[in-house]
């Protein structure tokens, strides 16, 4: 790669590294185009756009993307941690091609939706009951929705910079969000969580955390933090509700089975529905049983793809015979090992760039302060755009935010390959990413 002028900026070297993505790219930035015709922007969700326009891709094969242009790029995106079995598995086209056959659309009950019912249930003890939907981003508002009818209270406890989906943002500005009372506390804090409880603990339906903050950066909770979380909304008859909508992957029983924690709700999706569109939530029994169609008293849920037979044959399969336990434990390790590389390729190249996370996701900060809330990841975009295409330009493919997840189909090699495509990226850039650190500790 071309090593920058010693007297370039940050802008100076993002306008070259975009000069390069729009010249190599002619048929991505075509389709964007064409896109924006139809469609605001040329997109139908906003975490895929970047500047000066996304990639568009043809194809994914095991662990590779190949984008209209015919470039193939190692894939460390992993669809935002739902692309665990990375693209195509045989195990998951062999079991949609099945449920398929036999029709897409039924309109009742199938032989799938129980298998994978109880194939959580038995990964995740706290799950007595479950049920389906189609996002994380739904499991989570039915999950609010059954604490707060549940409990007849009204206040929902979050934290800031949390994200729990499509209208559940928790940081400020955000116009489009759900109109649930939350009161937020910060993140790994428990002083600020008594602060908030302090107001009126008797008015709160429930608590809502990620044990990884997914959208603020893979910053992950303590375990004192979450143990101490789920102390304390005990003693108060607060219901907590743990998001492994991302975490579900972290080891065979997600983070609350490392951590051994008792959350009254859990919310999980991505994965688990072997790629198709998923979503769920199940916890207590004396609560999920409000669902029971049979009693007189029985809750709602109603959703037309619930039930679905692609996701529902597609999950069992990959649960019960790809994302083993043993498998989910060997991710894990190799998530904690590549993340540690990382750092160690940060210090060498003496550059201010910070990986944080746990287990198989990975966040990428252009700071080497440490991370512990969303408030302590910088913003810094100009920076973090400079990556991101610095990376895509050396086979690398990630978001545009410094997220990473790894999937199964990924070897020792794609490994080697991200961990040296970083360092030449820091190499290259090394300068400005130390003027930008500069700055921001200034600031």
């Amino acid at each position: 790669m071309t090593t920058l002028a010693a007297n370039w900026s940050l802008a100076d070297a993002l306008a070259e590294e975009e000069a390069r993505f729009i010249a190599a790219n002619p048929r991505s930035r075509e389709r964007a185009l064409a896109a924006a015709a139809v469609m605001p922007g040329g997109n139908t969700r906003t975490v895929l756009h970047y500047t000066p326009f996304p990639l568009a891709f043809a194809k994914g094969e095991g662990a590779t993307v190949t984008d209209l242009d015919g470039h193939t790029y190692r894939d460390f995106l992993g669809e935002y941690s739902a692309g665990i079995y990375g693209h195509s598995h045989p195990v998951i086209v062999a079991a949609a091609k099945r449920a398929i056959d036999s029709g897409i659309v039924l309109g009742g009950p199938n032989m799938y939706e129980a298998k994978l019912a109880a194939a959580i249930a038995a990964r995740f003890p706290s799950v007595e009951r479950i049920r389906f939907t189609n996002s994380g981003t739904e499991a989570n508002l039915m999950a609010l929705v059954t604490a707060i009818a549940a409990s007849g209270r009204k206040r929902v406890l979050g934290f800031r910079g949390g994200y729990h989906g499509g209208v559940l943002t928790l940081k400020p500005g955000v116009l489009t969000n759900a109109p649930f009372d939350f009161a937020l506390a910060r993140y790994n804090d428990l002083g600020t969580v008594e602060a908030v409880l302090r107001e009126g603990a008797d008015q709160f339906a429930c608590a809502i955390v990620e044990p990884v903050m997914g959208g603020a950066g893979a910053i992950p909770a303590t375990p004192a933090f979450l143990r101490g979380l789920r102390e304390l909304t005990a003693r108060h008859g607060i219901l907590l509700i743990l998001d492994e909508v991302m975490t579900s992957r972290h080891g065979p029983g997600g983070v609350q089975g490392l951590l051994g924690i008792t959350p009254d709700l859990t919310t999980f999706g991505k994965y688990l529905g072997g790629g198709f569109s998923f979503g769920a939530f199940g916890g207590r029994a004396d609560l999920m049983e409000r669902y029971d169609p049979y009693r007189p008293d029985a809750f709602a849920h109603a959703g037309t793809f619930n039930n679905n037979v692609t996701s529902m044959a597609a999950g069992y399969a990959g649960l019960s015979e790809v994302f083993t336990p043993a498998a989910a434990e060997a991710l894990f390790a190799r998530g904690e090992a590549l993340r540690r590389r990382l750092n160690e390729a940060a210090v060498a190249a003496d550059v201010p760039v910070r990986a944080t996370g746990l287990g198989s996701m990975i966040g990428i900060h252009p700071t080497d302060r440490e991370i512990t809330t969303a408030e302590d990841a910088p913003e810094a975009k100009e920076a973090r755009a400079l990556i991101h295409l610095a990376l895509i330009a050396r086979g690398i493919y990630m978001a545009r935010r410094g997220y990473m997840t790894l999937s199964l189909p990924q070897t020792a090699a794609d490994d080697d390959a991200l961990v040296a495509a970083f360092s030449d990226t820091l190499r290259t850039h090394a300068r400005v990413l130390r003027d930008h650190a500069a700055a921001l500790a200034i600031t």
